[in-house]
């Protein structure tokens, strides 16, 4: 395969349904990602104003690791499902049931695990925090199936109940929230209990509709079993670089700060992720419907969702760093607008983690997970060393700059990997006039249809 044979080859007839539904499924999921971005602001300026930044440096030091640590220790199991399902069909039904063996029993080896760790690394926390945290991680192996869950369901299409699973647990939250603030029992105990409890609804919606894709019961096969961790293996260092590059420096603030600075930072680092949703709705989209096409269908898919998705995130996170101290002000109190520059800081770095994550699934479509594994380790690598330097002398503008730099690593291998690793022309990623054109007839169309 040339470079040249890379360039945009138009859709043919028959994939042009295809095109279309995918578009739509991208829209959906862009409008649940805003359902959802809504919520999750109701409960961040709930909890920041009820309980000052200390107080929210105490509920993330509880709330942070069950999801953290299931997604953390997947060992590639949603993405090998979502690759195996596209690929193998007639063996649905025990790829569907020994993935989630495997993540259950993954959650319960990472949740033990972890807990005779949390003492050491939340050392300078109450008792009472170090054990309430603990006690939370009993929600780890739900967490893990949880993820194995949506994995099935967007392998089989079925990206609004995806949509829906993660708008739930957002909703669940703010609910169980606004019923501590009516009876005036909001602390940060109170508010982490709403956040955790919050994963058992989401954890029975998301079987139900598992059980109408294929889920038929738990059966063992070892041959299916070696099957998904073959894949997994090779994904899993995507997965996993992935979590890190997203989390690591909530863990490592976490230990490093102060609950009060703690509680500064979630705030701004809450506040820019918000501008994830348009490469998390793309990427959701992206990985199960490139997979299976021809590597020059993967470059185009690849390169028009990189430049659609990161057109609206960079022109949302310009309005934010215009905005940011007013809205830090408004949103979650004056106690937080001096970390306003370091929230300009965060913007940036979504803008190209984004495009860097959306690029990836280049390789995992084409069955080149351990590429980029390679490539984001090197990258994310940088990120620890500079956070452990920079954290004690600049607080959190030191974790935001460690991200800043870390993050352009990983894009600038990520790009290069496109010629020296799959001998293709990188996709281009400066948006044109048909890029902008797609973007608002696509728009367009789903609010007529909605409309009609």
């Amino acid at each position: 395969m040339t470079p040249a044979s890379a360039e945009v080859i138009a859709p043919s007839p028959t994939e042009a349904p295809r095109i279309r539904h995918g578009s739509r499924a991208v829209v959906h999921s862009i409008l649940s990602k805003f359902v959802i971005l809504g919520l999750q602001a109701g409960t961040g300026i709930l909890t920041a104003r009820m309980l000052r930044p200390a107080g929210r440096g105490e509920l993330a030091a509880m709330i942070l690791w069950p999801l953290f640590v299931a997604s953390a220790t997947t060992l590639g199991v949603p993405s090998s499902i979502i690759y195996h399902l596209r690929h193998r069909r007639e063996e649905r039904e025990q790829l569907i049931a020994n993935g989630f063996i495997m993540a259950a029993i993954l959650g319960v080896v990472a949740a033990v695990m972890t807990a005779f760790v949390l003492p050491w690394w939340l050392r300078q926390y109450s008792p009472s925090v170090i054990r309430a945290a603990e006690w939370f991680l009993i929600t780890v192996p739900i967490c893990s199936v949880t993820l194995a869950g949506r994995a099935v369901l967007e392998a089989s299409d079925e990206f609004n109940a995806s949509n829906l699973i993660q708008t739930m647990t957002p909703f669940a939250t703010l609910i169980a929230l606004l019923a501590f603030v009516s009876v005036h029992q909001m602390n940060p105990y109170t508010a982490a209990m709403a956040y955790i409890v919050a994963s058992l609804p989401t954890f029975w919606f998301m079987m139900m509709r598992v059980s109408r894709a294929g889920f038929k019961g738990f059966s063992y096969h070892p041959s299916i079993v070696k099957l998904i961790l073959s894949y997994g293996f090779r994904s899993y260092g995507i997965d996993l670089l992935g979590t890190l590059a997203l989390q690591v420096d909530q863990v490592l603030v976490i230990s490093l700060l102060s609950p009060g600075a703690m509680g500064s930072y979630v705030v701004v680092l809450s506040l820019s992720r918000m501008l994830n949703l348009f490469q998390n709705s793309v990427v959701m989209v992206l990985f199960p419907k490139a997979a299976g096409r021809s590597p020059e269908g993967v470059i185009e898919l690849t390169g028009k969702s990189a430049r659609l998705s990161g057109l609206v995130t960079a022109l949302c996170g310009a309005f934010v760093c215009l905005v940011g101290p007013t809205l830090l002000r408004i949103l979650y109190g004056t106690e937080y607008v001096a970390a306003a520059g370091a929230l300009r800081i965060l913007v940036l770095e979504v803008v190209l983690s984004g495009a860097t994550f959306v690029l990836a699934q280049a390789f995992m479509a084409l069955g080149r997970p351990g590429v980029v594994t390679i490539l984001q380790a090197v990258g994310l690598s940088l990120s620890i060393p500079l956070m452990l330097w920079l954290i004690p002398r600049y607080g959190i503008y030191g974790a935001a700059i460690s991200l800043l730099v870390s993050t352009t690593a990983r894009f600038l291998f990520i790009w290069a990997g496109f010629r020296i690793f799959l001998k293709l022309k990188p996709p281009h990623l400066l948006p044109g006039y048909e890029d902008v054109d797609t973007l608002v007839h696509t728009a367009l169309s789903m609010l007529g249809e909605r409309a009609a």
